[in-house]
C-alpha cells in the first residue's frame, strides 16, 4: 500500500507540474516576442525546443501509464469511459506537442526577425491548446469515481 501512496504523490505532482510547465514556456515566449530583442527570443525558442519539450514529452509520457497503475492497484476496470476519454485526449495531445516542435523548428530555423506571425502566432496556439487538453485530462481525471 506504500508504493500505491508513493506512485499517487508522484503521480499527482506530475500532472501539476506540467501545465504549470506549459504555462511558463507561454508566458515566457510571449514576453520575450513582446520585448523585441530578437536574440533572447531566438535562445528562448531554442531552449523550448530542444530541452523543455522533450522533457514535457517524457514527463506527459508517465502520466498514463502511473495513472494505469494505479487504477490497476485500485481495482477499477479498464474500460471506463473517463479512462478512455482520456486516453484519447493524450494522443492528441503528443500530436499536437510534434506540431508544436515542428512549429518551433521552422520558427528557430527562419529566425525571429524572418518567422511570419502567422508561424508565430500558430505556436502560440498550439501551446495553449496544450495547455487546454492537459486541463481536459485533468477535468476528466477529477470526475472519475471515488
Amino acid at each position: 500500500m506504500e508504493h500505491y501512496l508513493l506512485f499517487k504523490i508522484i503521480h499527482s505532482a506530475v500532472a501539476v507540474l506540467l501545465p504549470l510547465g506549459v504555462i511558463a514556456h507561454i508566458f515566457m515566449l510571449y514576453k520575450a516576442q513582446k520585448r523585441g530583442d530578437m536574440a533572447v527570443l531566438q535562445r528562448k525558442v531554442r531552449r523550448t525546443r530542444l530541452i523543455s519539450l522533450p522533457v514535457f514529452a517524457v514527463l506527459a509520457a508517465t502520466l498514463p501509464v502511473s495513472g494505469f497503475y494505479l487504477v490497476h492497484v485500485a481495482g477499477w476496470p479498464l474500460s471506463q469511459l473517463w479512462l478512455l476519454l482520456s486516453t484519447v485526449l493524450f494522443i492528441v495531445l503528443f500530436i499536437v506537442g510534434l506540431l508544436l516542435s515542428g512549429r518551433l523548428a521552422t520558427w528557430e530555423a527562419l529566425g525571429p526577425v524572418a518567422a511570419p506571425q502567422r508561424l508565430q502566432r500558430f505556436a502560440l496556439v498550439y501551446g495553449v491548446l496544450i495547455l487546454v487538453l492537459l486541463v481536459a485530462i485533468m477535468g476528466l481525471m477529477g470526475a472519475k469515481p471515488a
